[in-house]
């Protein structure tokens, strides 16, 4: 046997004890912990963790939390659970604890299944857990909404200004998928919003606040959302402005602009008749006028045909001369009518 070979031998098996002597360093003390509290985690079991990289000091941790509380593998807590939900990115540590809590709580219907899909989801299980055993109190309006009461208005016209506050706490089965605080919110505001628009006086409302939570509680606003409406109070009620007088009083201004307008309307169509007879007098006149020209050129032709004699002319005169001195005293004018005065040359 050549005289290398024995050196290497005991190299190879230098460096494969200290590689099982730095697996043991790393490993040990998690197996020595997992089998002093009953955990039923193997150390191979550790060392395949590595390979699948995940980490096993958080299954070990988590295991030994649940052991510890009293949630065994009967619970579906198991390492294959575990690893698998840490595999899938979920926040093993997080859910183990929201199940102690719910355990400790007695709230049956978080399981393991349950608890690691709503981690899954994105939401924080153990602040719904906390949710669940200590109800949440939300103002309405929320802070976000930049409003700082809600406004309604009852039948008699007058406005209130409510501040309220809803109790909830978390409905676990339907965190996933359910609406959150926002839609709770909104649904609330439009509830009070409707209870106060169908009182008939606003001073019913303010004699019995509760009036309003009674209404809306009876609506189940909180169906399809991640949380179930415990209670709401009305914490303020103030009242506001006098909304109905000030709808009446702003119908009023625009009928009575309607009916100016409509006034205007007539008075200019009026303006217009009167325009339009005053040019038809004028018309007449000047038709007057143009048919008097003719009768002192009728009275000529009359006398040089001999058709008219003299005595007629003097009485056709002397009737003219009657009808001016009547025109003058009732204050008419003469008028056009002088021009009948005029004699032809030839006569």
């Amino acid at each position: 046997m050549p005289s290398f070979v024995l050196p290497v031998a005991l190299l190879v098996v230098l460096v494969v004890g200290l590689g099982i002597v730095a697996m043991l360093a790393r490993y040990l003390r998690l197996w020595l912990q997992s089998y002093a509290s009953s955990a039923g985690i193997g150390l191979f079991d550790l060392v395949a963790m590595s390979f699948k990289k995940v980490n096993p000091n958080v299954i070990v941790r988590s295991k030994i939390m649940a052991v510890q509380a009293g949630l065994g593998d009967s619970t579906g807590i198991t390492r294959q659970a575990l690893e698998e939900h840490s595999m899938a990115g979920g926040r093993v540590p997080l859910v183990v604890q929201a199940l102690i809590a719910a355990n400790k709580a007695k709230i049956k219907e978080l399981n393991w299944k349950l608890a690691t899909a709503i981690d899954l989801a994105g939401r924080d299980v153990r602040e719904a857990v906390q949710t669940s055993v200590y109800p949440k109190v939300i103002d309405c309006p929320g802070r976000n909404s930049g409003r700082e009461t809600l406004d309604a208005v009852a039948k008699d016209g007058i406005q209130l200004k409510v501040r309220a506050r809803v109790t909830v706490r978390t409905n676990l089965n339907q965190l996933i998928g359910g609406a959150t605080e926002e839609t709770i919110v909104a649904r609330v505001g439009e509830g009070i919003v409707s209870a106060i628009g169908s009182a008939e006086r606003y001073t019913s409302v303010l004699e019995n606040p509760d009036v309003i939570s009674k209404t809306v509680l009876a609506r189940r606003l909180d169906s399809n959302t991640a949380f179930e409406i415990v209670s709401i109070d009305i914490a303020d009620i103030d009242v506001g402005a006098n909304i109905g007088a000030r709808l009446q009083a702003d119908r009023a201004e625009a009928d009575t602009r309607v009916a100016r307008a409509n006034a205007e309307g007539r008075r200019a169509m009026a303006v217009a008749k009167e325009q339009e007879m005053i040019a038809g007098i004028e018309e007449s006149r000047a038709q007057l006028v143009e048919s008097e020209a003719e009768v002192p050129r009728a009275i000529a032709d009359s006398l040089a045909s001999g058709g008219l004699g003299i005595v007629d002319y003097y009485k056709i005169r002397n009737l003219q001369a009657d009808t001016d001195m009547r025109r003058a005293i009732a204050g008419v004018g003469n008028g056009p009518a002088t021009a009948t005065h005029a004699v032809p040359s030839g006569q």
